[in-house]
């Protein structure tokens, strides 16, 4: 395992947010304003959708998990999607990694287990909004994604004392600003690093 580079220069981005608030349209702002942010593909095991995603096996979430590698691990939709330590390595090695997070213990687990500097963001978006966007997006389980959307609530009524370096509502503003105000705020913090 090759060394990690200084905090001082370690950054990555955590996008947190209920399903279609524009976890993966404001990560495409973010790639198209500066090269150096790159999608974190997480490791999925499972079926359906693929894009955006590492397909691993049951095997392979094994032998990560005996190595102690899984930094975060959530189950949902019937599959296994999994924030894993050389994935996060291999990322912040090629730029600025944005992490995908649905979950406040994938937050806490990734700024627990991975030492950097974590720029967190909350992504929003209403439950009609989540509903509308669904399916445009391709989703066939639009009905899974609203139950996922009231789970995403709860998490948050109930980590009341979250800290977050950003709040974006995705219905008001549109994704280019969006990447730009984390874009300034990532810049401000590798300046006092």
């Amino acid at each position: 395992m090759k060394p990690a580079k200084p905090l001082s220069q370690t950054h990555g981005i955590l996008l947190y947010g209920p399903p279609a608030s524009g976890k993966d349209t404001v990560t495409a702002a973010l790639t198209e304003l500066d090269p150096r942010y790159t999608p974190f593909t997480r490791l999925k095991i499972g079926n359906g959708r693929t894009k955006g995603y590492r397909m691993g096996s049951q095997e392979q979430l094994a032998e990560l998990e005996a190595r102690g590698d899984v930094i975060y691990r959530n189950d949902r939709y019937g599959n296994i999607y999994v924030v894993d330590r050389p994935g996060l390595e291999h990322a912040m090695g090629g730029g600025i990694p944005v992490v995908h997070l649905g979950q406040m213990a994938g937050i806490e687990q990734v700024t627990a287990r991975f030492p950097a500097h974590w720029t967190r963001v909350l992504l929003w978006c209403s439950k009609d909004t989540t509903a509308r966007r669904s399916p445009l997006r391709g989703d066939t389980d639009t009905h899974a994604r609203l139950v996922a959307w009231d789970a995403t609530q709860a998490d948050l009524a109930a980590h009341p004392h979250s800290e977050w370096e950003l709040r974006v509502d995705t219905e008001e503003t549109a994704p280019p600003e969006a990447a730009q105000r984390i874009h300034d705020v990532v810049r401000a913090a590798g300046r006092s690093s």
